[in-house]
């Protein structure tokens, strides 16, 4: 069942990453105090390291158990480790490093020099089973119950790797797949799908700056999801897209909620 989206929109990029880390402290935080752990999943790209950022120079980031927080990914490129493409390398970079995580808890998901080779389908595979592995029985299903999944919205509406009419946005079973082909370099990545993205309590849709505009437009004005994938991306509990002026510019006034900063 699909949860309506809520939208908060912020002045400019910078207030809404600091306003979006603050909530994501909060939620790790209530996550942690009523279970005892959390879970995240972190998105790539120019928001979602943002808000990585400004996470990292928030004073109430000490608020979170870093130990006790599982953190993975909605994508990844398939390239080499390390290589700065990457954003589990970007991620490090912006927070990671910064933070005593648990390195068994940091869910990175296989480069094209791991294990698996160039065989994404098979890295993809290897990712779906680590997921599996991490679901209990209590999440009724082949992922565990995210706590966040946070996305950015892409131009052309595709979030994660997930991109207009390709086969992996058609996915209705697996809850990874291998990326052949993306219109977005590089051609080859790792992808959650819907059903996996799908399976959390909150998605967090990001989108800042005019580009992003006509997409989130598409997107909630009741678009499908095979032709504009961000419409099919819903929680369990909550779908909020946190967007800063410029990228809901083009929303009718009927979608624009009345009380944004």
């Amino acid at each position: 069942m699909s949860t309506a989206p809520q939208l908060v929109v912020h002045r400019d990029k910078e207030l809404m990453a600091r306003a979006a880390a603050a909530r994501l402290i909060t939620r790790i935080v209530d996550a942690q105090a009523s279970r005892g752990s959390a879970s995240v999943v972190l998105t790539g790209g120019r928001n979602g390291n943002g808000l990585l950022a400004a996470l990292s120079a928030a004073p109430a980031r000490d608020a979170v158990d870093w130990g006790r927080l599982d953190l993975w990914w909605g994508d990844e490129r398939f390239l080499p480790e390390g290589d700065p493409e990457r954003n589990v390398t970007q991620a490090r970079k912006a927070l990671l490093d910064a933070v005593p995580l648990d390195p068994k808890r940091v869910h990175a998901m296989p480069a094209s020099d791991g294990p698996y080779g160039s065989d994404v389908d098979a890295a993809a595979a290897a990712y779906a089973d680590e997921l599996a592995a991490a679901a209990g029985p209590e999440n009724h299903g082949p992922v565990p119950t995210f706590d966040v999944l946070m996305l950015g919205v892409g131009p052309d509406t595709h979030v994660a790797s997930l991109f207009p009419e390709l086969p992996a946005v058609r996915e209705t079973e697996r809850t990874v797949v291998g990326v052949h082909g993306a219109p977005k370099p590089p051609p080859t990545r790792v992808t959650l799908t819907l059903p996996a993205i799908r399976a959390a309590r909150e998605v967090w849709l990001l989108a800042a700056g005019e580009d992003k505009a006509e997409a989130a437009a598409i997107a909630l004005s009741g678009a499908g999801e095979i032709q504009a994938p961000a419409a099919g991306a819903y929680g369990r509990a909550r779908t909020l897209w946190l967007l800063d002026a410029a990228a809901a510019s083009q929303l009718p006034r009927s979608l624009y909620p009345p009380a944004s900063a």
